[in-house]
């Protein structure tokens, strides 16, 4: 069997491999500020392996949160049980946030563009929108004011577009020196990970361009699923394969969660999600390694 053969029929998903490419992108000194559903996901998993002294700070307030199971919400009493301690909102934004104490803000997003501007607003118009989502949140601050951002995502042409609808998140506006024109000081978007690649902006134009393809991906998929004319840096970079500690330390994470949330149903009790906007597909839903849509590599 070929190495692209193997590749393919490697027993991992597609949302497996995203999860750990993101993960594996943290470091064991971050400050990150986490977004529910896929960047929670992928923050916990760094913390399970390679990051053990990470601190996750959640938008309602827990600082060095801990969870044994993945949050519902920012609301969620695991968050609040397991953290170093609890903050109010105000303190949060204002001391936290706002005074740039944050490494890495971690997002995810309904819509992405080719300049990496997140919309988890609306679908279409914005007054007489397809689908309204549940909005922006603390991530439009998150995006502005933490000395970087990850964003991590799974890659459709739905998604993945050359205009967001609307710009919920500022990346890189309409990119350049836009974000500088605005007088925002810090990064910006410096990554995406999503199912397929990883993606970072030109130095230069601060357009997404593909760095590394995970094991088994081609580029064909890549320009299949994005609405822009994407770009492959050269040279390109393959994603190294998922380790069997990874998969079980990810695999076991999500059983956890899943027997917990079910145990919790069980009981009438139905965690009721906030509308933060850090992820507003995944939001008050459990990542699931075993879905029968998501790809496989």
């Amino acid at each position: 069997m070929s190495d692209v053969a193997a590749e393919r029929a490697a027993p991992w998903s597609s949302a497996e491999m995203m999860a750990i490419a993101a993960a594996r992108l943290l470091r064991n000194d971050d400050v990150c500020f986490v977004g529910i559903g896929a960047p929670s996901l992928a923050c916990n998993l760094a913390r399970l392996t390679h990051a053990p002294d990470i601190t996750l700070i959640y938008e309602s307030g827990t600082v060095g949160a801990r969870p044994d199971v993945l949050p519902l919400s920012i609301g969620d009493p695991e968050l609040c049980e397991t953290a170093r301690t609890t903050v109010s909102v105000p303190e949060m934004f204002a001391y936290w946030l706002q005074g740039g104490r944050i490494s890495v803000g971690f997002l995810g997003g309904a819509q992405l563009d080719r300049f990496a501007n997140i919309n988890s607003s609306v679908i279409g118009p914005y007054d007489t929108p397809k689908v309204r989502l549940p909005g922006g949140g603390g991530a439009p601050e998150i995006a502005a004011l933490c000395r970087q951002t990850y964003v991590v995502m799974a890659q459709t042409r739905r998604s993945f577009v050359k205009r967001v609808d609307f710009v919920t998140s500022f990346g890189f506006g309409e990119g350049g020196d836009h974000r500088q024109r605005l007088g925002i000081t810090t990064a910006g978007p410096t990554l995406v990970i999503t199912d397929l690649c990883v993606m970072r902006p030109d130095p230069t134009t601060k357009e997404l361009v593909v760095t590394a393809l995970h094991p088994g991906v081609t580029r064909e998929q890549v320009i299949e699923n994005t609405g822009w004319p994407i770009r492959f840096a050269d040279p390109l970079d393959k994603t190294s394969s998922p380790t069997t500690d990874e998969l079980s330390t990810l695999r076991d994470l999500q059983r956890r969660t899943n027997e917990a949330h079910a145990r919790g149903l069980a009981r009438g009790q139905t965690p009721r999600a906030q509308p933060e906007g850090s992820d507003p597909l995944d939001r008050g839903q459990i990542p699931q390694v075993s879905d029968p849509l998501a790809r496989t590599t």
